[in-house]
């Protein structure tokens, strides 16, 4: 079943072709919501622009090759940018190390109250706990507001199954954040 046009399709077309001006056109369009997905699902700013790198060079692979009509390009950009997410976290679970990596502070700037750092960082931690499926599911519909349907889609589930991950990590969020209100 064919869906319906793609916004992106004319600019793949001349990322096919070559043209540089497609290509910051695209960058400029696509890349601040692959690396905030990347930065929210990895918690790490380093390595999220490694993942929207790669996410990147493998759109300009496949460019040429791109069917247009047969899936829609940021749902498949997205499905990219997870799973690359998820190879990274498989792989910090698989090295063990005897003391975490020193991370920089992503909360928001010092100017801005140590309780806006706080709750940003106790957020961000909120988050990090949630097993990795509530964590997407909260991630694709509320950061990168994608709806119900397209991030199911993503994730190759049901909404109904959608709803109940994110009705989970809701909980899980309200629970370890209660605190604050």
């Amino acid at each position: 079943m064919a869906i319906a046009q793609d916004p992106d399709d004319e600019l793949l077309g001349r990322v096919a072709q070559g043209d540089p001006a497609a290509v910051r056109a695209l960058m400029a369009r696509k890349l601040p919501r692959i690396n905030g997905l990347a930065v929210r699902m990895l918690g790490d700013l380093a390595e999220a622009e490694d993942v929207s790198q790669e996410v990147f060079v493998r759109a300009w692979r496949q460019a040429p090759k791109w069917t247009p009509g047969a899936a829609r390009f940021d749902t498949w950009l997205h499905r990219v940018a997870l799973n690359l997410c998820y190879d990274r976290l498989r792989k910090r679970r698989e090295i063990p190390t005897e003391t975490p990596p020193e991370q920089a502070d992503e909360g928001p700037a010092p100017d801005r109250g140590l309780e806006a750092a706080d709750v940003g960082l106790r957020v961000a931690a909120a988050m990090a706990r949630l097993p990795d499926r509530q964590r997407e599911a909260v991630v694709l519909c509320h950061y990168q507001e994608l709806g119900n349907i397209e991030a199911a889609g993503l994730m190759g589930v049901s909404v109904e199954a959608l709803e109940s991950l994110l009705s989970r990590g809701r909980r899980a969020l309200r629970l370890a954040l209660a605190d604050m209100r």
